[in-house]
């Protein structure tokens, strides 16, 4: 396989992924219109020279309401993706320690896991109440034992590798090793982790901003934009269309880049 070939998923992965981020950075400052702004005289107009993405039933623009969504779906799948990392620790304990503590990790992972990620996380905003925090709370919640099982199984592979070993024998401690030798090791792995659970991060908020749990009015949300737009679908399909596609390509996006990373970081095939 080429280098060209190889690359491929992650510059095609980095330039969406980019994208959007620049989108959601730049939304707050600036977007084509109001996104909140109602103008009825202006409601349902298909895309035009004025409005590049039509309008939606309020009369709000739709690539700004676009473009502000991607600043909430952003945010909280970056937030839960980064209340997530909380299971490394956890996951290095356990590989560490064994015994007790490697049995109670595990069967706490096992515990979460045994719910549905989506419907863990409705029933986590269903009792905390719907928005925006509550949702990171409840993704990020579900992330920990995702990354701890990952950084477990990573660190239990290299324990056994002679430098793990080199550095016990010099007289080095559980957590020493792990911090100084395991963790740069399993850097690749955990970032190829992080852009998966991104997706899938993006892809739980519009879940759940698409029943009423997540950013509630009137910030945007992707989400709750295609909620809207299911009436209105023989009407004016491009309310379903743009936020869908939006959706679409982040989580392609995220998932050719950690294709990519996994590729780059990975042994040569």
């Amino acid at each position: 396989m080429s280098a060209a070939s190889r690359n491929s998923s992650l510059i095609a992965g980095a330039l969406l992924t980019g994208l959007f981020v620049a989108i959601a950075l730049i939304a707050p400052y600036w977007t084509p219109f109001d996104p909140r702004a109602l103008s009825i005289v202006d409601k349902l107009q298909a895309p035009n020279a004025h409005h590049w993405f039509g309008t939606d039933q309020l009369g709000r623009d739709v690539l700004s309401m676009i473009m502000a969504g991607a600043r909430t779906s952003v945010g909280v799948a970056a937030l839960s993706v980064a209340i997530g990392l909380l299971g490394v620790p956890l996951g290095l304990l356990a590989a560490a320690r064994r015994g007790a503590i490697d049995e109670l990790v595990t069967r706490g992972n096992d515990l979460v896991f045994a719910f549905p990620a989506l419907l863990l996380a409705i029933l986590m905003t269903a009792v905390l109440g719907p928005g925006a925090l509550n949702a990171i709370i409840a993704i990020g919640i579900f992330n920990i034992p995702v990354f701890a099982r990952v950084t477990r199984a990573g660190a239990l592979q290299l324990w056994t590798r002679d430098y793990a070993l080199a550095a016990r024998v010099a007289g080095k401690g559980p957590w020493r090793i792990s911090r100084e030798h395991l963790l740069p090791n399993l850097a690749g792995l955990l970032i190829v982790q992080g852009a998966l659970q991104f997706s899938l991060g993006v892809l739980a908020e519009a879940g759940l901003s698409y029943v009423g749990l997540s950013a509630q009015p009137p910030t945007p949300s992707w989400g709750r934009m295609l909620n809207e737009a299911q009436t209105l679908t023989a009407l004016a399909p491009f309310l379903a269309l743009f936020p869908g596609f939006a959706i679409l390509l982040l989580v392609l996006g995220l998932n050719l880049l950690g294709e990519g990373i996994r590729r780059r970081t990975g042994p040569p095939s």
